[in-house]
């Protein structure tokens, strides 16, 4: 790539507060320091954290072994429990500590102090030892966003089973291939959840799952979340308090190696099968717990929200185990961001006293269009520091959720990382000083480089892959039973760079500005070639959301055969579509003209399509792939269960070409 100059090039720069700054544990200094340690000796760098941050039952002597590169082992002759790290620890001290409050959809509140929730976990491991599961067998989960889907998780940790979360939109094929692939034992289920005053069926999609394959399958646990009647196969389907009945509260948690595998997470990409990213036990934990610490800064005086499902990767790292590792407070939300109204987080966050929110840019663009009102009526004074996470978040949401959350005063975190990375990996702390749209600089004993595709270095503002060239420490183990797949999709520069490294390509586009601070530009198959320019699909929804008129925007590719490729943009309105064609017309030409002036005139999309929303996952994520199929006006074959509204789709069926 070229020399990148464009909207995402930000000349503002914000400072922390001195609140922020003699408030946070980690001050410029100390953080100086850790940079510095792990400059000098990278595996001590983490092998002292994790003797310090972890309680080990076997003490490790070994902190890496690369001899079977790049199958990385941490920490590999030392043995723990999750389970324990997450909740045995702090109950000498934090045992009637909140350790989970509970909001329902329908804004009912349970509360679980952390021995309460230790007697649950050590009830439902012994009910999964009751079971038949076993150290190593593989569990499959299937929740709602509800309190009983991490106790699931801790439960299998404890004993040592490989647990798998299904997110609970995904359809019944897509089950079953995960429950086919990690050879699942038992599947832990509900019979159904409630998302936005609306009843979403779970046991239901079990059963078609289990019809057609899922053979291994023995047991499935159905916990009762709503009044909803469902079949139950006799012999296998058992109620949740049914199977815990008579259970003891204590059960002593299995100590396994550190490179014993805690979960698998399947990723979905536009072909293939899903890929089981297998995570390892203390490694993971270790980035897990620290980032916690590093990027959130939490303490026992917080109440950290996470927004994200334990569906997915954040939910696990910074709702299911990190902030528990910490001995935080977390808020689980079962709901929907807009019901019964969009102040439905914002109301969330006074009434809780939160004071760590986590959330998705795509979540922040959506309520941006309800205007800084609404948030307005809500006290947000005790909120402290903001994240974000699942995509770079564009300068002007970054503003609105700066200035109208967080009362500019909150430092926004901007985290870059993936399902593989574990955790963290490029993001401010929060005494760092902020450019919107950036994640700033790699943490701590995170190696991050930009390459060209031969695997040469590049310099400032130059656009190149994202590489990351040392291990660390929650970093993938394999994609479970494909080893191929693991060594092509994640290493495919080790044998082409000088020296011999073992590079992690993450897929990425990137750039680095003369400060080190990271600009992500999307996912490298989402780069343009338009007449043989290179641009970031990250760069034109940026300078599109700029707009006044615009609330959020998608771009893809489709084929064309003058330019090789053409811009498609997906427009959501701050103002509401025009019926009528001469303004539509000329709101397409305004829109195009202002990404020529924000960029350039190859930036200029070809196609504009309007529509009331994006085609979002429940989680927030924009399925880009969707529309990339729509742009090219080809039929949708994709799975479109995962969607938060799948009629989202018609919508965009007529654009305004030009």
């Amino acid at each position: 790539m070229s020399k990148i100059e464009s909207i995402l090039t930000e000349s503002r720069v914000f400072e922390a507060s001195e609140n922020t700054q003699n408030q946070v544990a980690l001050n410029a200094t100390s953080i100086a320091q850790m940079y510095e340690k792990a400059s000098k000796d990278h595996v001590g760098f983490w092998s002292d954290l994790a003797r310090e941050k972890l309680v080990w039952s076997t003490p490790f002597t070994v902190g890496l072994d690369d001899s079977n590169a790049p199958h990385f082992e941490w920490f590999s002759d030392g043995e723990l429990n999750v389970s324990y790290n997450c909740i045995d620890r702090h109950l000498a001290t934090k045992s009637d500590k909140l350790a989970i409050i509970f909001e329902a959809d329908d804004g009912s509140v349970d509360r679980y102090t952390y021995k309460e929730l230790h007697d649950q976990v050590c009830r439902f491991a012994n009910t999964l030892v009751s079971q038949g599961i076993q150290k190593g067998d593989r569990v499959v989960i299937y929740m709602p966003m509800i309190p009983q889907a991490v106790i699931a998780m801790q439960a299998c940790a404890r004993i040592g089973a490989i647990h798998s979360v299904v997110f609970g939109g995904f359809s019944a094929e897509s089950l079953r291939d995960r429950i086919e692939n990690a050879g699942a034992k038992l599947v832990i289920t509900a019979n159904a959840g409630r998302r936005g005053g609306k009843t979403i069926p779970l046991k239901q999609a079990v059963d078609e799952a289990l019809e057609k394959g899922g053979d291994h399958v023995r047991k499935v646990i159905v916990f009762k979340r709503t009044n909803d009647d469902v079949p139950m196969q006799a012999g296998r389907d058992i109620d949740w308090y049914d199977a815990e009945a008579g259970m003891s509260n204590y059960h002593d948690p299995v100590m396994v190696n550190s490179e014993h595998p805690l979960f698998l997470l399947y990723t979905s990409g536009s072909t293939g099968k899903p890929k089981g990213v297998q995570h390892s036990t203390g490694g993971y934990l270790l980035n897990a717990h620290v980032t916690n610490e590093w990027m959130f800064d939490l303490s026992d005086n917080d109440v950290f929200w996470c927004t994200a499902d334990v569906g997915w990767i954040t939910g696990h790292t910074y709702v299911a185990y990190g902030p528990l590792s910490v001995g935080a407070t977390i808020l689980m939300f079962e709901g929907v961001p807009t019901y019964p109204d969009a102040g439905r987080f914002w109301k969330m966050c006074q009434d809780h006293g939160v004071t760590i929110f986590y959330t998705a840019p795509t979540a922040i663009r959506a309520l941006m269009k309800f205007g800084a009102e609404l948030p307005s009526q809500y006290d947000l004074s005790k909120l402290r520091i903001l994240g974000t996470v699942g995509e770079p978040i564009n300068p002007e949401a970054w503003i609105w959720y700066y200035n109208e959350i967080g009362g500019a005063r909150c430092p926004v975190i901007d985290t870059w990382w993936q399902t593989e990375t574990g955790a963290h990996m490029i993001a401010p702390f929060p005494v760092t000083p902020l450019k919107p749209g950036s994640c700033a600089k790699a943490l701590p004993g995170i190696d991050a480089v930009i390459l060209d595709e031969e695997g040469g270095a590049l310099g400032t503002d130059e656009g190149g892959l994202l590489v990351i060239k040392k291990p660390w420490p929650s970093m993938i183990r394999n994609v479970w039973g494909d080893e191929a797949r693991y060594q092509q999709t994640y290493f495919p520069l080790k044998d082409s760079v000088a020296g011999g490294e073992t590079l992690y390509v993450v897929g990425d586009s990137a750039y680095q500005d003369k400060d080190g601070y990271f600009w992500i530009l999307g996912r490298v198959d989402d780069v343009l070639n338009v007449s043989g320019h290179r641009l970031g699909t990250m760069e034109i929804e940026s300078a599109l959301v700029a707009h006044p008129k615009v609330a959020e925007a998608a771009v893809v590719s489709r084929p064309d055969d003058i330019k090789g490729e053409a811009i498609s943009a997906f427009v959501v309105l701050n103002t509401g579509i025009s019926h009528d064609e001469t303004e539509r017309e000329a709101l397409v030409q305004e829109l195009r003209e202002w990404v020529a002036k924000e960029i350039g005139a190859i930036a200029k999309p070809s196609d504009i399509h309007f529509g009331s929303n994006l085609p979002k996952t429940r989680s927030g994520k924009i399925m880009r792939r969707l529309l990339k199929t729509l742009a090219r006006g080809e039929e949708i074959l994709q799975d479109t269960s995962t969607l938060e509204d799948p009629s989202v789709l018609e919508q965009f069926k007529k654009p305004k070409s030009l």
